[in-house]
């Protein structure tokens, strides 16, 4: 062969493995063995069973995201590579599940069901959005927009469009991250709903300096008031509403709970940087990530060496551990979103697939 038929070959062979093809990145689709590599008690499979819940799981410097179930009693594990996945959010009436994929530029990409959640549509967006967390408010999708310090309005045939911000950044305050502005507890409308951020107002190092001071700086805000409601957390993530009362990950110190009059309230400790959160019934189902060393100040209350990758079967009135899965290979998780089993029916991928197989599921 020529160096020239060579050239052609190479790039005739190239972006022939739909998962490479869908992430738009060649090799992206061969994940490494050890990622998926996982243990889990048998509790936890029990407990997603007792629930017919469906876990969905972003972990975002692995550039995978996972669905958890156990159908009929046994464990299923499905995934799918996408570049840097983040917040999630699972259509409530069609069962699709979105995500935010947050390089530059960033992406939203749908799966809906079709057997399993094969990906529909996608949609380029700055990188300067930044974006976090998702959340259906008002039956319309939202996200932080971290590097605007607001909130947008998110749709794939428009443009975002900003619906909130803290008071305390004004009117001009959208054009770098200053407050690192990173979850969403949903209401009914943007003022019900709450909003948690690393600090109330700019000053000092911004956020992503390791030099950005994070102990008891966390606050949530009202959407209402666009003010703070509590303050005293550290690294806040994974605001949620259930039942009237706001739970968060105090993400620094390992921790899960409630806020009560202003101040936040421990449930439960977990080992590692709790971020992700997702409540069914009276089960908290909460993420653990290793620390990242160039960011381990933003961890003030966690050993290094102990955090491990991994989900949490919680009791959300007890505190005590139910059960867990962990991921030995992991390091980052973002989001835990829940589901019900039957309408979401999970990621494409599972072990056991040749590529013929693969192949086959998406030509069809």
């Amino acid at each position: 062969m020529s160096a020239r038929d060579r050239l052609h070959d190479r790039m005739g062979r190239a972006l022939r493995h739909p998962p490479d093809v869908v992430s738009m990145a060649e090799g992206l689709g061969d994940v490494d063995p050890r990622l998926l590599e996982s243990s889990a008690d048998a509790s936890f499979w029990k407990i997603l069973r007792r629930l017919r819940t469906r876990l969905f799981i972003s972990r975002e410097y692995e550039h995978l995201v996972f669905s958890l179930a156990a159908p009929g009693g046994r464990p299923e594990i499905r995934w799918f590579p996408l570049p840097h996945p983040s917040g999630m959010a699972v259509d409530p009436k069609s069962g699709g599940v979105h995500v935010a994929c947050t390089r530059n530029p960033n992406m939203l990409v749908e799966f809906r069901p079709r057997g399993v959640q094969l990906p529909a549509r996608a949609r380029f967006l700055p990188g300067r959005l930044y974006l976090h967390d998702l959340a259906w408010i008002g039956g319309k999708l939202h996200g932080n927009a971290v590097g605007e310090n607001a909130v947008v309005d998110l749709r794939y045939d428009e443009d975002p469009r900003r619906v909130w911000w803290p008071r305390t950044i004004g009117r001009n305050g959208f054009g770098r991250n200053v407050l690192q502005l990173n979850s969403i507890a949903a209401g009914s409308t943007v003022g019900a709903s709450f909003f948690s951020a690393s600090c109330a107002k700019p000053g000092g190092p911004l956020p992503g300096d390791p030099a950005f001071e994070v102990d008891g700086r966390g606050v949530i805000f009202s959407g209402r008031t666009r003010l703070p409601i509590a303050e005293g957390l550290t690294r806040p993530h994974s605001l949620r509403l259930h039942r009237g009362r706001l739970w968060v990950d105090n993400s620094g110190y390992g921790e899960v709970g409630v806020v009560e009059k202003g101040k936040f309230v421990r449930v439960a400790q977990l080992p590692g940087w709790t971020r992700g959160l997702s409540i069914v019934d009276d089960v908290l189902f909460v993420g653990t990530s290793a620390v990242l060393r160039r960011f381990r100040n933003y961890a003030p209350g966690l050993d290094l060496k102990s955090c491990v990758c991994g989900v949490h079967a919680v009791d959300l009135r007890s505190g005590r551990l139910l059960g867990s899965v962990r991921w030995p290979w992991g390091n980052q998780i973002f989001a835990v979103e829940a589901a019900p089993e039957k309408s979401s029916p999970g990621f494409p991928l599972r072990e056991g697939m040749d590529a013929d197989e693969v192949r086959r599921l998406f030509y069809s």
